[in-house]
Formats: structure tokens, sequence, C-alpha cells
């Protein structure tokens, strides 16, 4: 069943996850095995609601098992699982439903993840929707005794070496995801994830103070050029209101966020999700930022009319000006992050240029940068 949604006046299908697909698989095996007839369609209702029919494919059928596979689709999301194939094999036990991975499906190796040390990574929600598959199937054929699902994923080694697994603790393959079962085409929700299960790890480790970056540039930056340790370091992407929260909620102590000046310039004019999709207003803060500073309204123009950040900073040097803009300018971030932060949260951010260096720093940021040198803690 095809359903759409609708983005950037585009028209994007949407597919379904891997917890899904496993969800699926373990259902039309436990009818298999229980009936003795092959499913070739299967039919299973997210937890979102939303109902979807899909192919049963791979289906081996012995007298004490039954395994087969449902395919992922992404639908018109850009994800490295797409099209490939999830596998059950369902046995039969004394009782209860138990379900573990196979091949290809990850094993938890740090704390802080969804499930504890030594365990498939199959999280929480695909757990229940697969032991409810089971479930069902054992209600519609009147058995009252136990089943046990083994997922697996035969190509999952090979993919998971273009995921985050390894950073995250995940070893020997995919993880096993999904909150809604549904994937949505370029969704956000998997991004703050991440970003979530990353500082969760970092904070079962006893970590209580991170560096964080909105991607590449920053962790090079931090290391390269400021000789930091990239060891406790999340990738916030372009959500750092969110990062920022979360790490209040983890209750970590610290965060030093560390990026280009053309994404955390927005954090002046108050913008904490510094996607260009959201809001841009690059030039226009650093155009408040030079009146602030006592630059006239002729410069301020000048600022409006640059195409980039780097074009920007050109003008300010050219003017003699460049340090009493950034100095506004960082006040002003300073203020944002703290007011995000709320109580209890320490945050100073250090703001550079590939091309200029540090261009910036709030007034905390040394003292923090001196403790990631050393590897200790505030």
């Amino acid at each position: 069943m095809e359903r759409f949604i609708y983005k950037d006046q585009k028209k994007l299908r949407l597919g379904y996850t891997t917890g899904t697909c496993a969800a699926a698989a373990a259902k039309a095996a436990s009818m298999m095995l229980l009936g003795g007839v092959p499913v070739r369609q299967i039919e299973l209702v997210t937890p979102k609601g939303i109902p979807f029919k899909l192919a049963v494919e791979e289906i081996l059928m012995r007298k004490d098992s039954v395994s087969c596979a449902v395919r992922k689709d992404a639908g018109d999301d850009p994800d490295v699982t797409d099209g490939v194939c999830i596998h059950a094999c369902v046995t039969l036990t004394e009782k209860g439903f138990e379900t573990d991975g196979g091949e290809g499906v990850g094993r938890v190796t740090k704390a802080g993840l969804d499930q504890p040390i030594g365990n498939a990574a199959i999280n929480s929600v695909p757990r229940r929707m697969i032991t409810e598959a089971m479930q069902e199937a054992a209600d519609e054929f009147g058995y009252e005794g136990g089943m046990k699902a083994v997922i697996s994923v035969p190509d999952g080694a090979k993919i998971a070496q273009r995921t985050m697994n390894a950073e995250l603790g995940i070893e020997g393959g995919i993880s096993i995801l999904g909150t809604s079962g549904i994937v949505e085409p370029m969704s956000e929700a998997a991004l703050v994830d991440t970003i979530r299960a990353q500082i969760s790890q970092h904070s079962a480790q006893g970590e209580k103070d991170l560096i964080i970056t909105p991607g590449n540039y920053g962790q090079t930056f931090a290391a390269e050029e400021l000789g930091l340790d990239l060891e406790h370091t999340v990738k916030c992407s372009n959500f750092i209101g969110d990062t920022i929260d979360m790490a209040y909620e983890f209750g970590l102590d610290s965060l030093l966020l560390i990026g280009h000046l053309g994404k955390l310039v927005k954090l002046g004019s108050g913008i904490m999700n510094t996607h260009s999709r959201y809001a841009d207003g690059r030039m226009e803060t650093l155009a408040a930022c030079v009146l602030l500073a006592g630059g006239n309204a002729a410069l301020a123009g000048r600022m409006l009319r640059c195409n980039t950040t780097d074009e920007a900073v050109d003008v300010l040097k050219e003017e003699d000006c460049l340090e009493a803009v950034m100095a506004q300018l960082m006040g002003r971030i300073r203020d944002v992050l703290r007011r995000r932060a709320c109580e209890g949260l320490y945050i100073e951010a250090v703001v550079f240029s590939n091309k200029h260096g540090i261009l910036g720093m709030t007034d905390g940021a040394e003292r923090l940068m001196e403790i990631h040198k050393r590897g200790k803690q505030v």
C-alpha cells in the first residue's frame, strides 16, 4: 500500500522500517509454522496505525521451523538498507515469545543504547512488534505454547560499514530500528535519534563534558587546529537546540560547540536549527553586529550584499573592524546558547572559518578547550 507526503513542493513516497520488515517476516513465518501452508503476502499495521501488505520471499519450511524474508522498501528516502531482505526464522518453544538476532544483525558492545550490552541490536519497538506478530499468529491458530524468532540480514555486516554502528558500539551488523514503523523521506527524526544515541552512550560511560560540532569541518578543526581529543565528540548536524536539550536531559555538565561561521552565525539571531530550509539570516545577523559595533549603514549594507560569510569576513578585515564585530556576534551567541541550556549546563562556543581560522570564542571556551586537551572533567 503506497502512501505519500509532501515536502518542499515534492510528492514523496513513504517506506517501511527494518523493524516493520522483521515483524512482518516473523508473522508470516509463525503462520506458516502453525498452519503448514505457504504465505506469500502478509499484512501488518505499524505503530503509527498505517497498514502495509508486504510480499513474503525466500520461504523455507521445515518440520520444526520456518524462515522467510521481507524486503525493505525505504520509499523515497536515501537509506542504505533499501532493498535488503530482512529474514525471520521462527521455532516453537514451551512458553513465551522470544526475539534474538542472527547473521548480519549487530550486537551491542557499549552501554547507553536502546538495548543492554550483549543483546542483539533490535530496538524496543521492533521487539514489541515482533512479539505481537507472533502472538497474533498464535491466537489465530489457537496455539498456547511459545515461539522464538531469530532475525537475520545476510548482507548486514557489509551494510553496517556504511553506517555509524561501529562508532556507536554496535558490532557485526546493522540495527533493526523504527519507532513508527514507517520511513519518512529525509526524516529528521532519524538524525535526532542518532544524536540522542551518541549522547546516551557517552553519558552511560560516565562522560559529562562533550564537544559538539555540526559536521566534519568542526571535527577536523577541533583536532587539527585546536588539538582537542575527539573521543568525546558528537556531531549535532543542524540540530543545535535539540542537542542542547538532550545534553540537559542526560545530565551533562558542559558542551563545547565548535563550528564554521556559516552555520553558527545564525545562532546570533536565535536560530537553533541551522538548516537553510528553516532560516538563513547570516548576513542580516552580521549587519546587525556591524551596527552594534559602531559601524555605519554603508558597511551594514555591504554585509547584506555578500554571498558567503568568508566574503563578509574579507570585507570586515578590509574595514579593520572584524574583531569588534565578532565580539558582538559572540556575545549574542553566548546569550542564546545559555538561555537554551538553562541552569546546570555549562556551554561555550568557538567559531572559525577554514580560510581565516578562529574568528571568535565565548568567554569560557578556553577553559573547556583545556579540559578536553587534558581529557579531564569540569
